[in-house]
């Protein structure tokens, strides 16, 4: 069985072409189609198959540090970077995302624009390419997937983005609105998914097939009233039911089994970026999380950088009975275990001691000859956070040995997130009970004890609980009307805040973009 995944990854590697990582290009003007000649495009079913690998290539961002996922991830209440002394400050961008301090000049968000419109040129160019082939409809329905999968997330990220759709005009393009820029996803969605392949095999594997496709609709339709002012709570259930309804996917006996390195078998996971430490780099939480004295712990080959951490409410949320009454009895701070019911989705954290001491970490380490110890607590933001402060990632699982960059793939979109969104469509429009039955699958799966009823705080809660760190964070903070609240280290924030600055660098760039307002 192990040989058949490792094949299966091997083929979705050669099928999405990310054995050959192509530069995206972040320049909607860059490459003119005049240059494009007819020579050069597709003649063979190889080459249409190489071609569509571009588009995917660059998405190995996803599991790197200062992009769409750093943006996302540090702005909610979930993760924090706190300043280690002359260690993270990095000009105070991380504490911005944090504390709700957003600046139009904060390199991340400039990273998160260029990784979402470098894709989306690629996808124009290739569309262009395609369209004079025949039969190449189904291509260019997986192209205009991806594509409208990028505008989503610069839709919920920025709101107000030009739409640029037309490789043959190279006119710089002002901000469409919000609600523009929404229709334009849906309709997308809508028109491509019944061509997209129904196929959950090896030739789908890492790719936009009908049902990753239904997924990222699901998401759009979820948050449809933040978007546009009007909810769509049916529709959304009714792309859950769809992903249900195939028989496809379902929960895994076992929560970290859809994070171990050998992921590819999943039963739960949908769409995922495929990573090879050698061939298909770029998935480097294990550097971005570990204190340096880990080097020693996990015999890595490199040695980590002590950056994210999970704030400690966050984490308590999983041990506390005052938070999750599926526990009982007495936390033992710092174990990550409970008395009584103990959540299974502590594998997302490291905590405790870690069996080397943190002078381990040579000239970097805190090198006081003391043993290396994750504490859920976190001394403070700024100057000077404790360096062996904060639980850190785990869901993905650090292996001995291991390099700086992960074979794991990095998931996108997860059967376990289709469950709850189903089940909040269903408390949205008043059916708490339905909802209920729902997200105690999910608890119960968790080894937990399941709720005797459901609460919008206590399903919000059990998104954080089960999605940590998958990107939803956020999003699901917006949604359900608590993305400004105080939190650790943060005060109560400004609305405006619930979308980012249009980036400086963009605005200097092309002279038709407006700023978001507040700013």
């Amino acid at each position: 069985m192990r040989n058949l995944l490792i094949n299966m990854k091997k083929l979705s590697l050669l099928i999405v072409g990310m054995i050959f990582i192509v530069p995206a290009c972040t320049n909607l003007d860059e490459e003119l189609y005049s240059d494009l000649a007819a020579e050069n495009f597709f003649t063979t079913d190889e080459e249409n198959i190489a071609a569509l690998g571009q588009a995917y290539s660059s998405m190995t961002h996803w599991g790197s540090h200062t992009n769409i996922w750093t943006a996302n991830e540090l702005s909610s209440d979930e993760l924090v970077i706190p300043t280690r002394g002359g260690d993270w400050y990095d000009g105070g961008i991380l504490l911005q995302l944090h504390q709700h301090e957003f600046q139009p000049d904060n390199s991340i968000f400039n990273n998160a624009w260029n990784d979402s419109y470098g894709p989306i040129n690629t996808v124009n160019r290739l569309i262009y390419q395609f369209s004079s082939i025949e039969g190449a409809d189904a291509y260019e329905a997986e192209l205009r997937a991806i594509r409208a999968f990028y505008y989503f997330h610069l839709l919920d990220m920025f709101g107000n983005v030009p739409l640029s759709t037309d490789f043959t005009d190279t006119e710089t393009k002002p901000n469409s609105t919000r609600s523009e820029v929404y229709n334009f996803v849906k309709s997308e969605l809508d028109a491509v998914i019944p061509l997209l392949s129904e196929k959950k095999d090896a030739t789908t594997y890492g790719r936009i097939n009908k049902w990753a496709a239904l997924g990222i609709r699901m998401q759009l339709l979820l948050n449809a009233e933040v978007y546009t002012g009007t909810a769509q709570w049916a529709d959304a259930k009714a792309d859950a039911d769809a992903i249900i309804n195939s028989g496809l996917y379902s929960l895994e006996a076992v929560y970290s089994d859809n994070f171990k390195e050998q992921n590819e078998g999943s039963s739960e996971n949908i769409f995922v970026v495929p990573y090879d430490e050698v061939f298909a780099q770029g998935f480097n939480w294990v550097a971005m999380t570990l204190h340096y004295a880990s080097q020693n712990t996990f015999n890595l080959t490199f040695q980590p950088w002590n950056g994210y951490a999970t704030v400690e409410e966050f984490y308590n949320s999983y041990v506390d009975p005052s938070t999750n009454p599926g526990d009982q009895g007495d936390v033992i701070k710092g174990k990550g275990t409970a008395i009584g019911t103990q959540d299974s989705r502590l594998s997302n954290f490291l905590v405790g001691p870690q069996g080397t001491d943190d002078s381990a970490g040579g000239e970097d380490g805190d090198d006081d000859g003391t043993g290396l110890n994750f504490t859920p607590y976190i001394n403070e933001i700024y100057p000077d956070a404790c360096r062996q402060c904060g639980a850190r990632i785990n869901k993905y699982g650090h292996v001995q040995g291991g390099r700086e960059h992960m074979n794991h793939d990095l998931v996108l979109i997860r059967y376990a997130d289709v469950l709850l969104s189903k089940a909040e469509a269903h408390f949205r429009t008043g059916d708490a009970t339905g909802a209920l039955g729902i997200v105690n699958q999910i608890r119960v799966r968790a080894n937990v004890n399941p709720f005797n009823s459901l609460t919008e705080d206590q399903l919000l809660a059990e998104r954080g609980r089960e999605l940590f760190v998958e990107n939803d964070r956020r999003r699901s903070l917006i949604r359900f009307g608590k993305f400004n609240d105080a939190w650790w280290a943060k005060d109560a924030s400004d609305s405006k805040y619930k979308l980012y600055p249009i980036p400086k660098d963009q605005l200097n760039a092309n002279p038709k973009l407006v700023q978001n307002p507040g700013y």
